[in-house]
Formats: structure tokens, C-alpha cells, sequence
């Protein structure tokens, strides 16, 4: 999978008569769908040559143009300056003449911001190495086993500041998939300030691209943009401490001509829960730089001499199969490479969570009242969200004192569970561990553990500060709360929320020339603390939320195998939150659940059955008081239920087709999940917005064989794969926000 090759370029540089040469060492990674390939040249810049579908085994150093000796620095030093800003850097440097964003960026013992990292050796890795830093408990990335993966490691030097930077590339064998990261070693004798450590650059040779981006905000998350990459800079990032509901770490740099299923796609998804950059800079050459990483706004990292930084990890996928091709590789990826734990491989269990229902106003009975209702309808979990701790009545007090509010649960948790444990149900529970109130216990005897700059004004949201997780007493001091709380009773699921982002970013015990280390250090001490927990208690269902959608990225889903996906429970606007985020996130990592209606965010009323087939994209629950809802639709629950048991598998583990596009259309949308053995398939439409005298629509299914007959059990029809795929299926729907739900298997005929 990885090899190298050397190769010597001949040419005449300008003004001479005599030939010269370079010899140039190309690297190539490969495996059956894709190349990616660099070179080495005789003064050490790592070059990128080649990213996409495999190549032939051909000397790719041509696509260089080193023939043109004026671009070679060692034979033509008057034009070294040319030669940087024009050429195709694996990991570009601020200060030594390429203008172009860089991904490094240091300030040396001198207070100089120039670098100039040169090549020095490389070691071929089997399998995939977790990412390490001293003094780092976990980071989260992708794994692989020796048979699975094959890792590049090439160590870059600048000798003058004392650096080392190991770039790693990992490639996948089965999977069009590439990571990379980066690793700092201060080697000198000074301490290196670093300004800018991004995971990864890729160069394309043209601006004959578009820039996908999934942005939006709280309760409208992950929505698709596509934009034609132009001259200048174009980015999206995170400045609030967390991946935000504003911006994702996803970007894709694709084909003119690409859509959902053709042409080719280039996906990049950081691996990474704070603030990220993603940005593609097209030059005057026309050529296109894209970098990834951490947000270098804001950051900076104190090396000091035998200090190491890690970055987070960059994942890379390839697609000539469109955007349906790329999803359906970072679906397969992040299920069996990057989810872990007792609940990688296994179905969740269908819960009723009793935040819509109750708000803050209940108590014991009341709680107990939902259980045992919904227990009646085959539902198998119930989840205790906010107001239960504290003296919690309203969102304004009480986050940082996890402990049992007596007056809505008198006698503490245990008899509560112990009654749900009863029903056959199994019980979950809400915390907020990053937050502090201002009207708490925690608050007033430890105002210096919020995150602060001492003199000013605290800004707070939702009536709640941020607690300094750089601060290992802090972590501690929180996480004995929590245990104390998980061993009370028996506790299945925690739901860990986080509702607000940064400000006035500073802490009480970092010292002064390690103060813009506290974003990443932030991160990492909650990635500590969800290590802990899912160490200690390693069948514990954990599913992370942030205001809802606000921190849906890969590094959360090493942490827990699902995550709320928006707060906006309507399933007509969660056709679009869904989709945009199934562009790289698999559907069993999305929370889903019906709610009541008219919706409490946008007061749309929804049939119950098309709100229980949008959530059958996800996880599963109900968001609603199940003793309050109407017979009708109560009576439609234990349908729901079988038919979340009968497809989770087929969902949780097959391919995953977009078919309709509600981004494009208020007519419809659809999709459909195949197994992998292409023997099953359920299919799903949902009319938004109808029209006076309209035909029955007519859509085409994906991803079946061709070959293979399928019967479709609602209709007792048997067409082949290719008629249901190139000739579609009617369905006949008449008013808005209708669904209707077709499964296929292959037809048993003589």
C-alpha cells in the first residue's frame, strides 16, 4: 500500500547551457480506489503530486514540472521565491516566501514567526497508532488493526528553530480513506511558541471546484451549501469553544459536475470537538490550497524544550460515486473505526425522554405515570432530563450541584429507578457537567473555577458560566459528583448536555504565557472527563448534545456511539437537519425522536406517522407526555416500536441512499437503506407540500442489484432491481406531510 520510488528530473535552467538534474524521491499511497502520492526533492520540500482515483504504476513526478529548472531552488536561487509560492507543499510554512495560508506557524526564541521545515526521514507503519501527547489522557481518532490500515510517518525538520514535526498518513485497505495528523517535538534548547498547527493540506492543481459546507444554527443545523471556489479565501469556522451548530468540521471540495451520485467528491471531517478552521485559498495561478485544523484564531501553544503537541486527526475520503458514495465511506468508517464500546454493534433501546412533556414541573409520580404507560407501549427506557438536581425549577440556578432535588424526588434517585426497573424499563438521566450556575453551591464556594478573565464582567448564557476543565481539580471535583449520582441507582443512559459557548476566555490557574492554550486545553479536559466515564462504566449508553446539534462532530462520537441532533424536533424541518448531517455521519449516531404537536418550536402539526418514520432515521424515542396524546396516536406506538426493531438492523448497518433533496424541493423527499448484500431494502417518501390535481410521483430507488427480483411487501409487487431503479415506483400521496414506507426483499420465485 505504501511504496516509494526514486527518479531523476533533467532540465536546463534559464541562462545556462548545461543540463542539470534533481533526483526526486516519490512516495505513494495506495489501495484498490485511490492514490496519494508526494515527492521528496535533493533540498528536502515535501511536495504533493498526486490525490484521487488510482493510478497507474507510472512515475508521477512529471506532474511537478521540475523539467522547468527555473522552479528547482538549489540550481536557480534567484528565483527560490517562485519556487515557494507556487509549488504544492504537504505541510506549508509562514515566513519563507510561500504567501499562501499556511498550516505551521511558530515564534521562535527570538520572537521570529518564520519556518522552514525540510524532510528528514520517513518509517511505514502497519496498522493505524492511536495519537498520544504526554500529559494527555485520550485522543480521540479513528483505529485501525495491521490488516486493516498501513501507516506513512515522515518526520520534517527545522533545524534552526529545533523542530520536529511528524506528519502521519494513514490509508485504509478497504475503504477509500486517508487520515492525517501532526505531531510537534521541541528538539532545541528554548521554548517555541506555536501560533498555527493545522492536521492537514491538500493542494489541487486548479480552481475548477466547488466548496461544499454544512452551516446553519441552534434548531437548524447542518445545512448544505455549495459554492464555486473563487480568487481569495473561503472558510468556515468555529470561534465559540465548541464544533457549533454554525459551522461544522466537514467541508467538501468536489467536481463542477458532481452530485449525489456521480463525479468526483473530496471529504474532509475533522476528528475534533473545539474550535476548527476549514478554509481553501485559490492563488493568482489559479491553483487551490485546502487546509484543516485547529482554529489558529486565538491559539497559541508554549513548547518548551522536550515538549510535544499533538493535533487532532483530519479524515479523508475519496468518492467518484458523488456525495452518496462519500457519505456511505464516512458511514462505514466512523461505525467500525471510530465508534467503540459495549453499544458500537448493538441496537439502542427506544426511550421516552420527559423534556417536552414536563419541562421542569414534575415530580416522582408524574415521571413514574410516563414509565408506566409507555412501558405498556413496548417503549424500554426513560430518560429524567433537566430540573431534577439542585433546586432546580427553572433554567437559572443549580447546574454544578448534582445532587437530588428532595422536593420533586423525595428519598433520592433509587426509588424512582427501582420503580421504572420494575416495569421492565430502564432508566437515564440528564447532566450538564461542563456548566455553573451563578445561583449555586459550587458557584459561591468556587467562583474561581468558572473560566474568566479576573476584572471583567462575566457574559453569561442561559443564565450559566463555563467551569475551567483545564483544571484537573475541577474534573475531579465534578466527576466524584457524577459517580456519586450513577452509583445511586441503576443508571443505563446519560444524555451530557452542553448549552453555551465561550467567553471571556481565561483561567484562574493557567499561568499568563499559557493563557491562549485554554481552548484546547478546554477540550481535552472534557475529553478526559467522557474517558473516565465510559472507562468506569463501560456499558453505559452515553449520548452527547450541545444546545442540541451544537457539537456534532467525529471526536464526540469516540465517545459515545449516538448524539442529539437538534433540539428542533418537527419532522418536516428535520428532513433537512438529517440530511445534511447523513452527508457524513451514519444514522445510528443520530438522535431522533417524535414529539408532540403542534411542534413546540414552529408549531407545525405532523401526522404521527410520518413523525415516526423521520425519527426511524436515528436512534429512536419519543419526546411527548404518552398519557396526555391522543388514543389515535398513542395507538400507533407499538407499531412504531415493532417496526424500529424489525428495520434498526438494516438502518444501523446498511448503505444509506439519499434519494430526494429537500434543499432543492418542497415537493418531497426520500431515501432508502440497502443491506450489504443488496437482499433487502426499506424505503421511505415524504410528500412536504402538495399540490391541486398532481400525478402520482414517481421515484427511482438506488443501490439495488439489478439483477435480483424484489417483492415489496405492502404492494405484493415483484420487480427487478433495475426496473425499481431506472423505471421507479408511483406513490400515490394527497396532503402536505404525508409518508409512506416500502420494504423490499429478494422475491423467493420458482
Amino acid at each position: 500500500m505504501i511504496r516509494e520510488q526514486e527518479t531523476t528530473v533533467r532540465f536546463h535552467v534559464w541562462g545556462s547551457p548545461e543540463l542539470s538534474e534533481e533526483r526526486v524521491r516519490l512516495i505513494r499511497l495506495d489501495n484498490d480506489g485511490m492514490t496519494y502520492a508526494m515527492a521528496v526533492t535533493e533540498e528536502g520540500y515535501l511536495l504533493h503530486v498526486y490525490y484521487g482515483k488510482r493510478c497507474g504504476e507510472d512515475d508521477l513526478t512529471y506532474l511537478l514540472h521540475l523539467e522547468e529548472g527555473n522552479y528547482v531552488p538549489r540550481h536557480h536561487k534567484r528565483e527560490k521565491g517562485g519556487f515557494m509560492d507556487s509549488r504544492p507543499f504537504e505541510y506549508p510554512c509562514h515566513g519563507i516566501g510561500d504567501y499562501r495560508e499556511p498550516c505551521f506557524m511558530i515564534l521562535d526564541g527570538d520572537g521570529m514567526s518564520s519556518c522552514d521545515l525540510r524532510y528528514k526521514s520517513h518509517r511505514i507503519v502497519q496498522g493505524k497508532p492511536a495519537l498520544t501527547e504526554k500529559g494527555v489522557s485520550v485522543i480521540p481518532a479513528t483505529f485501525a488493526g495491521s490488516e486493516e490500515a498501513e501507516t506513512l510517518i515522515v518526520t520534517m525538520e527545522d533545524s534552526h528553530a529545533g523542530l520536529l514535526v511528524e506528519l502521519n498518513y494513514s490509508i485504509f485497505r478497504n475503504l477509500n480513506v486517508m487520515t492525517r495528523s501532526a505531531k510537534v517535538y521541541n528538539r532545541g534548547y528554548r521554548d517555541t511558541r506555536v501560533q498555527r498547527v493545522l492536521s492537514a493540506c491538500v493542494e489541487f492543481p486548479s480552481d475548477r471546484y466547488d466548496m461544499v459546507t454544512l452551516n446553519g444554527s441552534w434548531a437548524r443545523e447542518r445545512g448544505v451549501c455549495r459554492a464555486p471556489l473563487h480568487g481569495g479565501v473561503q472558510a468556515v469556522d468555529s470561534r465559540r469553544g465548541i464544533s457549533s451548530a454554525q459551522h461544522n468540521p466537514f467541508a467538501a471540495i468536489c467536481a463542477k459536475n458532481a452530485d449525489e451520485d456521480h463525479g468526483e467528491v473530496f471529504g474532509f471531517n475533522l476528528v475534533y470537538s473545539g474550535n476548527f478552521l476549514a478554509e481553501t485559498e485559490v492563488n493568482d495561478k489559479r491553483q487551490a490550497r485546502f487546509v484543516m485544523g485547529i482554529n489558529p484564531y486565538d491559539f497559541s501553544w508554549l513548547l518548551k524544550p522536550e515538549e510535544e503537541f499533538t493535533a487532532p486527526e483530519v479524515v479523508m475520503v475519496y468518492s467518484e460515486e458523488g456525495f452518496g458514495g462519500m457519505s456511505r465511506t464516512f458511514h462505514d468508517l466512523y461505525r467500525n473505526h471510530l465508534i467503540r464500546g459495549y453499544w458500537k454493534d448493538r441496537e439502542r433501546p427506544v426511550l421516552i425522554n420527559n423534556w417536552e412533556a414536563t419541562y421542569f414541573n414534575f415530580d416522582q409520580d408524574k415521571l413514574y405515570a410516563i414509565a408506566e404507560q409507555a412501558s405498556k407501549l413496548g417503549i424500554e427506557m426513560l430518560v429524567m432530563d433537566d430540573g431534577w438536581f439542585g433546586h432546580r425549577d427553572f433554567d437559572d440556578s443549580s447546574l454544578g450541584d448534582w445532587h437530588v432535588y428532595e422536593k420533586k424526588l423525595a428519598g433520592g434517585l433509587k426509588p424512582l429507578v427501582d420503580r421504572v426497573n420494575a416495569l421492565g424499563m430502564k432508566f437515564g438521566i440528564w447532566f450538564e457537567p461542563e456548566m455553573v450556575s451563578e445561583d449555586s453551591e459550587l458557584y459561591r464556594a468556587h467562583p474561581e473555577w468558572a473560566i474568566q478573565i479576573i476584572g471583567r464582567e462575566l457574559t453569561q448564557m442561559r443564565a450559566q458560566y463555563v467551569l475551567d476543565y483545564s483544571n484537573a481539580e475541577v474534573r475531579d471535583y465534578v466527576y466524584g459528583m457524577l459517580r456519586n449520582i450513577l452509583d445511586s441507582a441503576n443508571i443505563e443512559y446519560v444524555k451530557w448536555d452542553m448549552n453555551r459557548a465561550l467567553t471571556e476566555v481565561g483561567s484562574t490557574t493557567l499561568p499568563a504565557k499559557r493563557q491562549r492554550e485554554l481552548w484546547h486545553r478546554y477540550v481535552l479536559g472534557v475529553y478526559d472527563l467522557m474517558n473516565r466515564l465510559t472507562t468506569d462504566y463501560p456499558k453505559l449508553l452515553l449520548e452527547n448534545c450541545s444546545s442540541g446539534g451544537g457539537r456534532f462532530d467525529p471526536a464526540m462520537l469516540y465517545f459515545s456511539p449516538q448524539i442529539w441532533t437538534s433540539d428542533d424536533t418537527d419532522a418536516i424541518e428535520r428532513l433537512k437537519i438529517q440530511y445534511g448531517t447523513s452527508f457524513c455521519y451514519p444514522a445510528s449516531a443520530m438522535g431522533a425522536h417524535v414529539s408532540d404537536c403542534p411542534n413546540h418550536l414552529v408549531g407545525r402539526t405532523v401526522p404521527f406517522e410520518t413523525r415516526g418514520d423521520v425519527a426511524l432515521v436515528g436512534t429512536f424515542g419519543y419526546e411527548l407526555d404518552v398519557t396526555r396524546i391522543s388514543e389515535e396516536d398513542r395507538n400507533q406506538i407499538p407499531g412504531q416500536v415493532e417496526r424500529f426493531h424489525r428495520f434498526n438492523p438494516l438502518i444501523r448497518k446498511g448503505d444509506h441512499y439519499r434519494i430526494g433533496n429537500p434543499f432543492e424541493s418542497s415537493e418531497y423527499d426520500a431515501w432508502a437503506f440497502v443491506s450489504k448484500d443488496k437482499n433487502e431494502a426499506l424505503f421511505t417518501f415524504v410528500r412536504i407540500l402538495g399540490a391541486a390535481n398532481m400525478p402520482p410521483v414517481n421515484v427511482k430507488l438506488k443501490g439495488l442489484d439489478p439483477k435480483k427480483r424484489y417483492l415489496c411487501e405492502q404492494t405484493g409487487q415483484v420487480l427487478s432491481g433495475s426496473t425499481l431503479m431506472n423505471c421507479g415506483l408511483n406513490i400515490g400521496t394527497r396532503g402536505d406531510f404525508m409518508s409512506k414506507q416500502y420494504y423490499f426483499r429478494v422475491a423467493e420465485e420458482a
